[in-house]
């Protein structure tokens, strides 16, 4: 299944992609006799009741997409998608995390996942523009694969783990390469408002199937900079889920970005920044494409 956020005249509501068009989450719910738990309007909410069942509730939601033309919001082409969970309780990223970027930064390969955060302002959606470049004059791209977590976690062990994971989805984790390197915290060079685009859906995991067999691919104005496999992530999803959970709770709807291989702007001689007017894809096998323009400064 795939899942996303639309704009709708009543604010952001859930939605379901099925080929080329959006159908709203809530009324296939209704209309599902599968939806034990009732309908929602929002991404986060329906992960909160049927996160440990979306296998089985996939199927009935797809059937009343075919039966029920109401339920259809229209063409994907003429709907305003935005950030697939609007309003995640936690941003958790992943640094150093493929063996092939750890070893161009020149670092030990770390013993614990190397892990910081972002804020619900920071996201931004797959049709959105890429801001920054008004703060920032390195901004720089980093194509990641995102988990998108789909039951409540809380001291899970990495056997168990993928079984809190709902969906996976495309993220790149642009990153203010001057602010970054200004102190010894990586915060403000990844906090910037509207600088982090995901999307376009959440495709669940049970579509996915082996979330360590992935080729990840980044594009910037069409020429690949990026290009490895979530095989060579050091820390594999389970194992970060699992280590998370062990300090601190997961809720359906977290999103944890899993780190960036080789190829960073940052590490290129000479370095390769992101400019206004720039279009960066990020690509993952069997989850999709994430395409957005770098916005031009606005003052």
């Amino acid at each position: 299944m795939k899942i996303v956020s639309y704009k709708h005249e009543s604010g952001v509501r859930g939605g379901v992609l099925i080929d080329d068009a959006v159908y709203d989450l809530e009324l296939l719910l209704q209309g599902s006799t599968d939806a034990v738990h009732g309908a929602t309007s929002s991404v986060r909410g329906f992960l909160d009741l049927y996160g440990d069942r979306i296998p089985a509730i996939s199927a009935g939601i797809a059937a009343v997409a075919a039966e029920d033309p109401v339920a259809r919001v229209g063409a994907l082409s003429e709907v305003t998608l935005t950030t697939p969970v609007a309003d995640p309780s936690k941003v958790l990223c992943i640094g150093l995390n493929y063996k092939d970027h750890v070893a161009e930064t020149g670092r030990a390969f770390p013993e614990y996942p190397d892990v910081f955060a972002k804020f619900a302002s920071t996201m931004i959606g797959p049709q959105d523009e890429i801001g920054g470049t008004r703060v920032s004059e390195n901004l720089d791209f980093e194509g990641e694969v995102a988990v998108v977590i789909g039951r409540r976690a809380s001291e899970v062990s990495e056997d168990e783990a993928l079984d809190y994971v709902a969906a996976l989805a495309p993220l790149n984790d642009i990153t203010a390469r001057d602010l970054q390197y200004r102190g010894t915290q990586w915060l403000a060079g990844k906090a910037v408002d509207g600088s982090t685009p995901w999307g376009p859906a959440l495709v669940t995991l049970d579509e996915v199937g082996d979330p360590q067999a992935l080729d990840i691919t980044t594009r910037v104005n069409g020429i690949e900079v990026q290009h490895s496999n979530t095989q060579y992530q050091i820390f594999s999803i389970a194992r970060v889920v699992s280590y998370l959970s062990s300090f601190l709770t997961l809720e359906p709807g977290d999103v944890i970005a899993t780190g960036t291989p080789q190829g960073i702007g940052a590490k290129r001689n000479p370095p390769v920044w992101l400019e206004p007017g720039d279009t960066v894809e990020i690509e993952i096998e069997k989850v999709g494409l994430l395409r957005n323009r770098v916005a031009k400064p606005q003052r």
